[in-house]
Parts: C-alpha cells; structure tokens; sequence
C-alpha cells in the first residue's frame, strides 16, 4: 500500500485520475483492451471530473463495472448511483465504453448479484477506482466485513453509521429514507484488482483513514484489507490524512 497525500481535494482528484489514467493506458498497451470499476459518492467527484478528460484512451475497448447499488432504488431517483455514473462520467466521455455493467436494485437483489458476478468472472479487473467509508467501509461492505466468501456481489445490510453518511451527503432527506440493503461488490473481489486507486477526500474520513492503514487487518475496519494489495495507492488531503501515526510530506507537482 503507498499513501500519496495532496494539498487539497482538487489536487487529490488531478493526482488520482492522472495516475489511474495511466494504468489504463498501461493495461490497454498490454492487452489491447481492459476491465475498470468505477465508484461513487462524493469522495470520488474530483477525481471523476479530472479521469473524463485524460487524454489517450481508447475508452471503446474498456469494459466498465459498478461497485455497488442501493436495494429498491429506480435509476431515476437522485440517489441512484446508476443515474450518478451516467451523469458524472459516462455520458462525459468522448467515446462510448466498450460495455458498462451497472447493477440494478429494483428487481430480486440475489439474482442481480449472481447476474452481475457471472459477468465479471470471465473479466479479469486492470484498476479499481473506489472510495471509503466514514465507517471504514469498502463498497458497501461495512463492519464486520466479510474476508472470506469468493462470491463477487453481495446483498447486504447497511449499518446506521453507513446510512446517515449517506443521509449527511444530501443523498437522502431523512434516515429513514436511506435504503437498509444494497449490492455491494465483495471485499475480495475488489482485491483480485491488478491494481486499486482509493480516493479518500476530508476529514470527516480521518479516522476512517487511520484505522485502514495504520491498525490491523480486520473485517471491524473493512478497508485495512487493502493493506493486503501491494499495488494499492491511497490517496488522502491533509484533512483526511490528519490522524495518521507517521502521515507522508504533502506530494508536489
């Protein structure tokens, strides 16, 4: 795992999407095509906003997955992170994705989960953009995580602490709006990525931060798995990298 810490969040964003940016290009140098999931929320709008304009992909040859998707929610609902993918990025890309392989939450969820898990079986994934949690949560695994099942997508249960971040970013009105169930791609699924960009903006993630990279591996602090991924990067701003034991000089150019 490498900790790459800017200034501000507009300079995490510049940082994180130029150098996934990269790695997809490196991946469709090699292969001639590649496989890239892509997160939401808030913590990723920066870095998004910068990947659509980089230069020199062949965004036609990349076959796109979703992290997650609220249970019940219809992609018209503002809340909808198949509505945030398409408005944020793929509808700003200047060519059209080989394929994009969203989930769709208002059907039967373990059916849609084993759906979109056959897909990316047969996938292999070259970068991972994701986030995490004020709970610590990777996807929509929150603790205790699940380490073990090799199951891609997973139907699972939102804790309160999940719930009212989602509430407290102006997803939703009230906590009781929030959905209690998701599909979330799986803790190891997300580790079998070549290679994993973690964008994780402001302080109300510090101590989110802290937990993942400097306490222990445990399913209690579900992203300090990625401390297992050697070709990790996270990428914090001063505020989210405030609680830190031993935080990185601020990264320059």
């Amino acid at each position: 795992m490498q900790l790459v810490v800017s200034d501000t969040k507009a300079d995490l964003g510049r940082r994180a999407a130029r150098d996934g940016a990269a790695l997809i290009r490196q991946a469709l140098a090699d292969r001639g095509s590649a496989n890239v999931i892509v997160a939401t929320g808030a913590s990723q709008f920066e870095m998004l906003g910068e990947l659509v304009k980089a230069d020199g992909i062949a965004w036609d040859k990349i076959t796109f997955f979703h992290l997650d998707e609220y249970v019940g929610i219809p992609i018209t609902h503002p809340a909808s992170f198949r509505l945030y993918l398409w408005q944020r990025f793929v509808s700003k890309l200047p060519l059209p994705p080989r394929d994009f392989h969203y989930i769709d939450g208002t059907g039967n969820p373990a059916a849609e989960a084993k759906r979109v898990g056959d897909i990316i079986r047969r996938h292999p994934i070259d970068v991972a953009f994701v986030g995490v949690g004020e709970n610590a949560h990777l996807a929509f695994n929150d603790p205790p995580a699940d380490f073990d099942t090799d199951e891609p997508y997973l139907v699972v249960e939102l804790d309160e602490a999940c719930r009212k971040q989602q509430m407290g970013e102006g997803w939703f009105p009230t906590l009781a709006d929030v959905p209690r169930q998701a599909i979330s791609m799986s803790c190891r699924q997300i580790m079998k990525s070549r290679a994993i960009v973690v964008s994780v903006p402001d302080r109300r993630k510090a101590k989110a931060v802290a937990g993942a990279v400097d306490g222990p591996v445990t399913p209690q602090v579900p992203s300090s798995i990625l401390q297992r991924h050697e070709r990790t990067t996270i990428y914090l701003d001063r505020e989210s990298a405030s609680l830190l034991k031993q935080p990185p000089a601020v990264a320059k150019g």
